[in-house]
């Protein structure tokens, strides 16, 4: 049976402080804490795969060159394999199957003594912060590692099954699972709901967290049956002194009935954007959704969450997480490749819907090999050029691959882990991250913390959708062209500066997407426009970067992003 140790909890913070930053200049980066450093040559080989090993200066350096503000771990709360893993040989890596709510997972501790991983979770945490890092944690509250009514007894099970699980209203040998591992925690019950909290303020008090992601959240939120916005898990979370300051963020989807609600979370709370994922995805990938549709999500989702009084930056948006293909893959396979999972590939997405080039995997053909760089700085580049929160999935930077399996769960091993080889393109990559990240950091039109609201008291219009021609689009003209310029007033972002009480004022920005295939004619608005990106070109950047009057050629299937410096006197 899994032992408890008594810890001493003392430890020197000194002058540590939480980076707090503010929702609207965040970008999360969702990574592994042991599959980003395994094989990173440049951290002690002593630390790889471990706390340590990502508060290391070479890991720091990377995410502060990438503009990053939070990581947002995958579980790192004590968990077990699974027995049916175990038999196979295979690991439980990702750590979606929680023993302990209370501990850290001791494997990811460089020194094996007990208690160690408290303290190497400490020393992290303080070392981010110091970077200005948040840490945010993927927490599991909604199910536990005992399975159903078959598996085993390891912690709640043997304290009262009844008090902590959802059981069936016709026989209570069985457990409700609306999460698909056997059984769901029971937040209705005050004693599942007290762990819950507890464990919450544990790891915002004592080990310093900024903020938590909570997988299948909305299991968390049902009532006996429904989901509720008003139930007592979120009352329960808007009382706690504790996670006032924490950043709440929702998977807004389980299994059971009426499962996915993304939207449907109470105001301080963030989600994961499902919407924005397949909207993204099916303009550039799969070529069958509208542009239409693609203009609301750049401009934050308002459909989904601004009639409830949530924000633009409630929506974080996602291309790529760790469920599924990765940003390399998803442009590289059509069919999933997870035969190493032991499940004969029958586990995971049914297939990519991707891109489909005629070319499965990896190929020699240079010509596919640019049409597949390109579609992924499409899709970086809609990503971080949307209004909203976005969240950059840990090694989409470097082009990592998982050779198609879109479903690592059980992959501890270099299927898993970031490879930090880095190749010509993977080097070009880099950089055009790097560059998206330093213009929404730069650009306060890109990341606005209110809803546009059209013309102002100066009668200055936030956002205009231009036609090539020059002219307005609206109603139905977007049915009329492939390609459309987001128009972004620079003066019109009501967000003060966290130092000042006047409004925030950056370049205008004109962000032109192509979804055609043949390049088009784009008559500019009045005055000169710096290029800034250029997804056709083979880094991204623009091929001149000499500010443009009156027309450019926007290249097909293709981002262009321009600048033109704000007059203050207007």
């Amino acid at each position: 049976m899994p032992k408890g140790v008594v810890i001493d909890d003392a430890f020197d913070w000194g002058d540590s402080a939480a980076p707090r930053t503010p929702w609207h200049t965040t970008v999360f980066y969702e990574v592994h804490v042991k599959g980003f450093t395994m094989r990173h040559p440049a951290v002690p080989e002593a630390l790889r795969g471990t706390y340590l090993g990502l508060a290391s200066p070479p890991a720091i350096t990377h995410l502060r060159r990438l503009g990053v503000t939070a990581v947002e771990l995958l579980p790192v709360h004590a968990f077990v394999d699974d027995h049916r893993l175990h038999d196979l040989g295979l690991r439980n890596y990702w750590g979606y199957n929680t023993l302990g709510f209370l501990a850290p997972e001791p494997r990811y501790a460089s020194d094996g003594s007990p208690g160690a991983a408290v303290r190497e979770f400490k020393q992290m945490v303080k070392a981010l912060h110091e970077a200005g890092i948040e840490v945010i944690l993927d927490v599991v509250y909604n199910h536990t590692c005992e399975g159903n009514h078959l598996g085993a007894t390891l912690s709640c099970k043997g304290i009262e099954h009844s008090a902590y699980y959802r059981l069936s209203p016709h026989d209570p040998r069985y457990t409700v699972d609306y999460t698909g591992t056997g059984n769901s925690l029971d937040t209705t019950s005050p004693t599942a709901l007290r762990l819950i909290m507890d464990s919450l303020r544990y790891w915002a008090s004592e080990m310093h967290v900024d903020g938590f992601r909570f997988d299948l959240a909305v299991t968390l939120g049902r009532g006996p049956e429904a989901f509720n916005a008003h139930s007592g898990f979120f009352g329960a979370i808007a009382q706690e002194p504790a996670l006032f300051d924490c950043k709440l963020i929702a998977e807004p989807w389980d299994l059971g009935p009426d499962g996915y609600r993304v939207g449907g979370f109470p105001q301080g709370w963030a989600e994961w954007n499902g919407v924005y994922r397949d909207t993204v995805r099916g303009f550039w990938c799969q070529r069958e959704t509208p542009l239409a549709h693609l203009v609301e999500r750049l401009a934050g989702s308002a459909s989904l969450f601004q009639s409830s009084g949530r924000a633009p930056t409630d929506s974080v948006n996602i291309v790529t997480v760790h469920d599924g293909f990765t940003l390399h893959d998803l442009v590289s396979y059509n069919l999933k490749h997870n035969e190493a999972n032991g499940e004969d590939n029958r586990d995971g997405e049914n297939h990519n819907r991707g891109w489909n080039c005629g070319f499965e995997g990896e190929t020699a053909d240079e010509l596919v090999n640019a049409q597949r760089e390109r579609l992924k700085r499409n899709l970086l580049a809609t990503l971080f050029c949307s209004q909203g929160t976005p969240l950059l999935l840990g090694g989409d930077e470097i082009g990592r691959t998982q050779r198609g399996n879109n479903n690592g769960y059980c992959q501890d091993n270099e299927i898993a882990w970031l490879d930090w080889s880095m190749t010509p393109a993977r080097e070009r990559l880099l950089g055009f991250v790097e560059r998206l990240a330093a213009l929404r950091r730069t650009l306060p039109a890109l990341r606005r913390a209110s809803w546009f609201n059209g013309p102002g008291p100066d009668g200055v219009r936030d956002i205009v959708w231009r036609h090539p021609d020059g002219s307005e689009v609206d109603g139905e003209r977007w049915h009329e062209t492939a390609c459309v310029g987001v128009l972004l007033d620079g003066r019109a972002n009501p967000e003060p500066d966290d130092d000042a009480e006047t409004p925030l004022i950056g370049d205008h920005v004109l962000l032109i997407v192509n979804g055609g295939d043949e390049p088009v004619d784009f008559t500019l608005p009045d005055g000169a426009w710096a290029p800034r990106i250029d997804t056709c070109t083979f880094n991204g950047f623009p091929a001149h970067e000499v500010p443009l009057q009156a027309r450019t050629m926007i290249s097909g299937r293709s981002i262009v992003l321009l600048t033109h410096p704000v007059d203050n006197a207007t």
